[in-house]
């Protein structure tokens, strides 16, 4: 077997520049694709394994709940023992997870087997994003994470209408039996043309303590979230919540004490590292109730088929497929606080969603209801993922960018995973709400409103605490000198990675 480049030489335009895109695009896509398809699915699992929608928030959150709680340590993982491993270990885990998905008799094994694919995810996920990081020239770094952003954007956009055609097509098994192919091309690519790399500053024991509690916190949260609209106050749920704020205190002080914590509270010193953090946490979490009750508000309200409501979201694809790449060149351009504001408003336009009803299934209803709010919504997230991703790979050292990754990730994925769990139950939804068309477009019409507002509090932190001349400044009090050798090129003036204090 050749031996693959040394990382951090890869030019984009290079033959081996492009298989690492294709490997970590592909990698990351399985994942991304995984955590979006299943919503146009639901209706059909349903109905099929005899459900309520409770049981359908946790086939969508049990996956979400262990990538969120394992994402970090995944990204420890790859730091330690090398990225490319890692990164082929969760292909080969989430792959085996999809087989058992695929072959689920109930809705019990299904949301087990949905929790085996986050595990799989929280290995593979950080570290598609640190070896785009790691392996290529720092003069093409922004263009590499266009690219990934744009085309595992696409995947993650894509997902309702493969998933959809599937669904109506061979049946919603295919959903997850898809990801066996993808494996199998994913796995020989990145052996043989992705250079390995790792940190070599880490050391110290895992914090497998702290992952744990993580987990276990956003799972008293989630279960309480889910659990409430059907047992109302009842102890059990009662106890969840509070088990879950108590786990989440114990985890931030267990990391606070820890010598080599899973999340080094020294990292959010950096004032843009957190406040992006903070965008994401926003952006994502309206982003994972749309996808989640637009799905479902196109088929059980308006009509649509599987496939016709994946096909209604297409644009979206269209739009970050042509444009995400431009759009982290911008953001390389013109920093990162215009994009991050600019972005989440446009794409609280999906408020248009509030006019899809009964009728929007017809060509002409598309046109005028549907298709306006998911071309704003497309519009919005060209603007501001790839600056995004960007701009947290800036704020910190090249060394820690699985850690960064890892956090990043989280946050986005614990986002949508409070999301899904809270908004059923803020919109008054019940567990058969799904069932029955006009109940659930009263409680649909109520809850997009609450993800828009979390675009515009988004935008609102980006205008506010997104600032680079101030991150250089604390850097300079620190008495930190910048090596404009390593600087990744993302906005404009040079912004050098933060290091952890």
């Amino acid at each position: 077997m050749a031996a693959a480049p040394a990382p951090g030489e890869i030019r984009v335009a290079s033959p081996v520049g492009r298989w690492v895109v294709l490997t970590t695009v592909l990698g990351s896509g399985m994942a991304m694709l995984d955590s979006t398809v299943i919503n146009v699915a639901l209706p059909r699992i349903g109905e099929d394994l005899d459900t309520d929608l409770a049981a359908l928030q946790w086939t969508v959150n049990a996956y979400m709940l262990t990538l969120a709680g394992l994402i970090l340590l995944g990204g420890a993982l790859g730091d330690r023992y090398g990225r490319r491993r890692v990164f082929v270990v969760g292909i080969v885990w989430f792959a085996l997870a999809s087989l058992l998905c695929g072959i689920a008799p109930n809705a019990g094994v299904l949301i087990a087997a949905r929790a085996l694919q986050g595990v799989g995810g929280a290995l593979l996920t950080p570290g598609s994003l640190a070896l785009i990081q790691a392996s290529f020239h720092p003069d093409d770094r922004a263009r590499a994470v266009g690219l990934w952003s744009g085309f595992g954007g696409v995947g993650a956009a894509v997902g309702p209408f493969v998933g959809g055609w599937l669904v109506d097509g061979p049946g919603w098994r295919w959903v997850f039996l898809l990801n066996l192919p993808l494996a199998a091309i994913c796995v020989p690519v990145a052996l043989r043309h992705v250079p390995e790399s790792r940190d070599p500053a880490a050391h110290g024991r895992f914090d497998v303590l702290g992952a744990v509690l993580g987990a276990l916190a956003l799972a008293g949260v989630t279960y309480a979230l889910i659990e409430a609209p059907g047992r109302g106050a009842s102890p059990l749920v009662i106890g969840a919540a509070v088990g879950g704020v108590l786990l989440g205190v114990a985890f931030v002080l267990v990391e606070q004490r820890r010598a080599d914590p899973m999340l080094p509270p020294s990292i959010f010193r950096s004032r843009l590292f957190t406040s992006v953090n903070l965008v994401t946490f926003c952006v994502y979490a309206a982003l994972g109730g749309f996808f989640f009750l637009s799905a479902i508000q196109l088929q059980v309200v308006a009509g649509y088929s599987a496939l016709g409501a994946g096909t209604a979201l297409l644009p979206t694809t269209v739009l970050m497929l042509l444009f995400s790449a431009w759009s982290g060149e911008l953001g390389r351009r013109i920093g990162p606080r215009i994009p991050l504001t600019v972005g989440p408003l446009l794409a609280a336009g999906m408020l248009l969603m509030l006019r899809v009803g009964r009728g929007s299934a017809s060509f002409g209803g598309y046109v005028s209801e549907v298709l306006p709010a998911v071309t704003v919504l497309g519009a919005g997230l060209v603007v501001v993922v790839a600056p995004l991703t960007a701009t947290v790979l800036a704020a910190v050292d090249t060394g820690r960018a699985g850690l960064a990754s890892g956090i990043n990730n989280a946050a986005a994925r614990a986002a949508g995973l409070i999301a899904v769990a809270a908004l059923p139950l803020l919109a008054g939804m019940g567990p058969e709400a799904y069932r029955d068309a006009g109940e659930f477009a009263a409680t649909f019409r109520r809850a997009m409103p609450m993800c828009a507002g979390l675009l515009v509090l988004g935008a609102v932190i980006a205008w506010w605490t997104v600032r680079t001349p101030t991150a250089a400044a604390e850097r300079e009090r620190a008495g930190e000198r910048p090596e404009c050798t390593v600087h990744c090129g993302i906005v404009a003036p040079p912004l050098e990675p933060e290091r952890e204090r």
